[in-house]
């Protein structure tokens, strides 16, 4: 397998840098082995039966991005330089790793100031990637990191436009809960009130999973042979609860069908040592590409992926590689609307 097997034309102006508004208004582009239709997310309910079960990532996406100011007495007076961050994970010490620009300005000892109650001291640089140790902890900083932060939207998005307010609703799914991810779990954005409520009223079940995505999600791939990449690692917990249903849905004849690569990712994690779904906790830098055997997910719901990435090479594990081929060639000619804040598909291997 090589990474160009994994490569499609996109034009640019496909790229969405706003979701579709209501949220289930966004298309939605149905994928079986013998047809492609062409629906909006909120005809979810002509596709499903009841009796599925739908598995949601239910984590909550910081505002992880800070701009702030480095001060230096130098020879010629008092110096500031503007330094960018992107939070990335937290630490047991309660520091925070994260990536900085521009590195060269700034040293180990030397403190940032984000705002008036949010500053980080810089503790050290190793890989590329920084240790911050904020001078708030608890929900004294999530309350500052409220107030000084801006949604880490994805390259592609941030490259055409600034995070605004807008952002802190708009990538953030009605469900989320549990704060730690850096990227939010995109299929999941399409669902509002309404389309939870006609779903719930059809017999369509809920399941909820926590995974913290993270910013390796948007790394490229670098290596030809695709079965020589390594996956970043996210940590992730599917409760006994969560196995509970999943393996009753399963049990009973029924559909599990995850909502997004996350959530698909974090329940196929949890079902590799036994080959079922169990109670699970950690870290996960499972990788899936063609030749994968699914134990657990019966279908999946996913946005349009980035050419030559892994989230391509896992839709094809699920569907095959010719038959991706024909539904983002479709996608492309019908003029679906890509990546984080695109539309969707449901694919049903």
């Amino acid at each position: 397998m090589k990474l160009s097997d994994f490569d499609f034309d996109l034009p640019e102006d496909l790229i969405a840098t706003r979701p579709a508004v209501p949220r289930s208004s966004a298309r939605l582009l149905v994928a079986e082995q013998d047809r492609l239709s062409d629906a909006r997310v909120s005809d979810l309910t002509q596709w499903l039966r009841p009796g599925d079960r739908l598995v949601l990532n239910d984590t909550r996406v910081i505002p992880a991005r800070l701009s702030g100011q480095r001060h230096r007495l130098s020879a010629q007076g008092p110096v500031a330089a503007r330094i960018e961050v992107t939070l990335l994970e937290p630490q047991a010490d309660g520091a925070w790793t994260a990536l900085l620009k521009p590195l060269k300005k700034i040293k180990p000892g030397e403190e940032i100031v984000f705002g008036a109650d949010l500053r980080a001291e810089l503790v050290a640089v190793i890989d590329g990637q920084v240790r911050l140790q904020f001078n708030l902890t608890g929900e004294d900083f999530d309350a500052a990191l409220s107030e000084a932060g801006a949604m880490p939207l994805p390259p592609y998005i941030a490259a055409k436009r600034p995070a605004d307010a807008q952002d802190k609703t708009d990538y953030q799914t009605v469900w989320a809960k549990h704060a730690g991810a850096v990227a939010a779990p995109t299929a999941s954005l399409h669902f509002d009130a309404p389309l939870l409520e006609a779903l719930a009223d059809m017999g369509v079940a809920f399941t909820y999973v926590t995974l913290h995505v993270g910013a390796g999600t948007f790394l490229p791939v670098k290596v030809e042979d695709v079965t020589t990449h390594k996956m970043h690692a996210e940590w992730g917990q599917v409760s006994q609860t969560a196995a509970e249903e999943i393996s009753e849905t399963r049990a009973a004849g029924h559909r599990v069908i995850p909502v997004g690569t996350t959530a698909l990712r974090l329940i196929e994690s949890a079902a590799r040592a036994t080959g079922a779904i169990a109670p699970w906790e950690g870290e996960t830098d499972i990788f899936i590409y063609p030749g994968f055997t699914f134990r657990v997910a019966d279908a999946l719901m996913t946005n349009f992926h980035l050419p030559k990435s892994t989230l391509m090479m896992l839709v094809s594990a699920l569907m095959g590689q010719e038959r991706m081929r024909q539904v983002y060639a479709h996608a492309v000619q019908e003029r679906y609307r890509f990546f984080s804040y695109g539309d969707a598909s449901l694919l049903f291997p």
